[in-house]
C-alpha cells in the first residue's frame, strides 16, 4: 500500500490500498483508473466506482466528483506506470521473456518455464499464473497492468529470477505493455486473426512488432527465419537476433518423425547434430520448442542440460493434449481456432492415422466472421466428419456462425449440435477403434460465454463425464 501522495506528488496523503480499473471489483480505499476498453470507458462507471469505495480517480476527461481526480493525457498509458510504482518497480527485478504470436505463444512460454524449472521461471498467459509456489487461472492472455504489475510482484516474492509470458497484440494495442521492457522477445510466426480488432493485418503486425522493439539493447530477438513476415521483424528487432528454422539459422531444424506419443527431431546448432526425443506432438511443437531451446541458450544454459530436460516438458492443457480413459481410440482437445491451426493440426493426423478423423469444432462469437468460410472448408476437407457446435457464441445466433463455417465448402460430411456438450457426446458415441476425435477452439477454458454471461464449462469434465457414466 501507497499514500496517493507517493504516487502523485502535491496530492493529499490518502492511503491507497489497491489499483482498479473496473468499477464492480473496487473495494473502500482504492484508485481507480479511467481506462479506455474495445467497447467500454471507464469515465463512464466513475460514480460507481466511488460508491464502492474509490478514494481518488485518475481520468482524462474533465469530471465532477467529490474525490481527488488525477488528470493525465492517456489513462492506459498511465496504467502500467502508476501500478509498477504502487508495487515498487517489480518488473525491473526480473527478466522477462515476452512470446507473440499468432500461435505457439502458450506451448513456447510453458515450454520455457519448464525447462528452466517453476522455482526461478514464473509463467503468465493463456493457462494462467504459475511458479513453483502457485498456480492460478485469469481471465485473459496478457492481463491489463493493475492485475499484470501485481503478478510480477508476486514471481518477486517467490524469488523467482524470470518470467516467460505470452504477450498477444491486443496487449500492445492497448497499451498494456508500454512501460516494459523484455529480455528476450520470441516471435513464434504470424498468420490473420483477431482482425475485429486490428482491423487489417498491417495494423496487427505493427502490433506485434512491438514486442522486438522493446528488447533491450544487450538482450536477444528469437525469430522463426520460415515465417512470412520474418523480414518485417528482423529489421525493427533490438539487441542481438537469433533464428530457427528449416533454413540456415542458428538452430536448424534437420529431420522430424512424428507419432502419436512423441516427436524425434535432429537440431544442428553451432555446427554440430543433436538428437531429440520430444513429447510435445507435430512439426508446429518443434517450431516452438526451437524457440523455447533458444530462449534458454541466449540466456548462457548449456545446451546438452537443455536437451536433457526436453523430455520434462509437460504438454500445456488444451495444446494437442491426448485424453486417455482406456478407450481404443484418440482424443484429442486443442485451442485451434485459425484456419492455419487448423492446417498444422490435419497436416500432423494425416501423417499418423489409421481410421477416421472426426472433428468437433465452431468459432467464437463477436470476432472476425472472415476468417470463418476458409477455417470451416480446412475442417471439412481434412475430416472424415464434423459436427459443428457451440465456442463462446456471445451475443451470436450459432446456426448462423456454422453457416458461415460452411459457406465455403460443398461438403456436407457435417452435422450441427448446438449444445457443446452433446456434440462432443455425440463423436464419442460414433467412434471406433483407431479413429481420431479432435475437439477443437475451446482447448482448456473453463467457460463458455453466451451472451453477456461466462458459464462454467470445460471440455475435459464433458469427456470424464462421459467415460465416467
Amino acid at each position: 500500500m501507497k499514500k496517493l501522495n507517493e504516487l502523485y506528488e502535491g496530492y493529499p496523503s490518502i492511503l491507497i490500498k489497491d489499483i482498479k480499473i473496473n468499477s464492480k471489483d473496487v473495494q473502500e480505499g482504492d484508485l481507480f483508473v479511467c481506462v479506455k476498453g474495445v467497447t467500454k470507458d471507464r469515465h463512464d462507471y466513475v460514480l460507481d466506482a466511488i460508491n464502492n469505495g474509490a478514494v481518488a480517480i485518475v481520468a482524462s476527461k474533465k469530471i465532477n466528483v467529490s474525490v481527488p481526480v488525477i488528470y493525465v493525457d492517456d489513462c492506459n498509458l498511465e496504467l502500467a506506470k502508476i501500478t509498477s510504482k504502487f508495487y515498487d518497480y517489480p518488473e525491473q527485478k526480473l527478466s522477462l521473456i515476452g512470446i507473440t504470436g499468432t500461435n505457439g505463444k502458450t506451448t513456447t512460454a510453458s515450454i520455457i518455464q519448464d525447462l528452466m524449472g517453476k522455482k526461478i521461471c514464473g509463467y503468465i498467459g493463456t493457462n494462467g499464473i504459475s511458479c513453483s509456489l502457485f498456480n492460478e487461472k485469469i481471465r485473459n492472455t496478457t492481463p491489463d497492468a493493475d492485475r499484470l504489475y501485481k503478478y510480477f510482484n508476486r514471481f518477486v516474492e517467490a524469488d523467482c529470477k524470470y518470467v516467460a509470458m505470452e504477450t498477444s497484440s491486443e496487449a500492445f494495442l492497448r497499451g498494456r505493455l508500454s512501460n516494459l521492457t523484455f529480455k528476450i522477445g520470441v516471435v513464434t510466426n504470424v498468420t490473420e486473426d483477431h482482425l475485429n480488432v486490428h482491423k487489417t493485418i498491417e495494423n496487427y503486425i505493427e502490433c506485434k512488432k512491438n514486442l522486438v522493439k522493446q528488447v533491450s539493447d544487450d538482450g536477444y530477438c528469437i525469430l522463426n527465419i520460415d515465417d512470412k513476415y520474418y523480414e518485417e521483424f528482423k529489421k525493427v528487432s533490438k539487441g542481438k537476433i537469433l533464428t530457427y528454422g528449416l533454413k540456415e539459422s542458428t538452430l536448424r531444424i534437420l529431420k522430424m518423425k512424428f507419432y502419436l506419443d512423441k516427436t524425434e527431431v535432429v537440431l544442428k546448432y553451432q555446427d554440430k547434430e543433436y538428437n531429440i526425443i520430444s513429447p510435445l506432438l507435430g512439426e508446429f511443437n518443434v517450431y516452438n520448442l526451437c524457440a523455447g531451446i533458444l530462449s534458454l541458450l541466449a540466456l548462457n544454459y548449456n545446451i546438452n542440460e537443455i536437451i536433457n530436460n526436453v523430455s520434462g516438458i509437460q504438454i500445456p492443457k488444451g495444446r494437442m493434449q491426448e485424453v486417455d480413459f482406456g478407450q481404443k481410440y484418440h482424443i484429442i482437445i486443442d485451442y485451434a481456432h485459425t484456419t492455419d491451426a487448423f492446417i498444422k493440426i490435419y497436416s500432423l493426423l494425416d501423417k499418423i492415422k489409421i481410421g477416421r478423423i472426426i472433428t468437433v469444432t465452431g468459432s467464437a462469437g463477436g470476432r472476425e466472421h472472415e476468417k470463418r468460410p476458409s477455417m470451416g472448408k480446412v475442417v471439412l476437407d481434412n475430416s472424415d466428419y464434423v459436427i459443428f457446435t457451440m465456442d463462446d457464441p456471445r451475443g451470436e445466433d450459432v446456426n448462423e456462425i456454422i453457416n458461415d463455417l460452411v459457406s465455403e465448402s460443398t461438403k456436407t460430411n457435417y452435422e450441427r449440435v448446438i449444445n457443446r456438450s452433446l456434440a462432443i457426446k455425440k463423436a464419442l458415441d460414433m467412434a471406433e477403434d483407431n479413429d481420431i476425435i479432435l475437439i477443437a477452439g475451446k482447448g482448456d477454458d473453463n467457460y463458455m460465454a453466451i451472451g453477456n454471461d461466462y458459464l462454467p464449462y470445460r471440455d475435459y469434465d464433458v469427456i470424464k463425464e462421459y467415460f465416467k457414466n
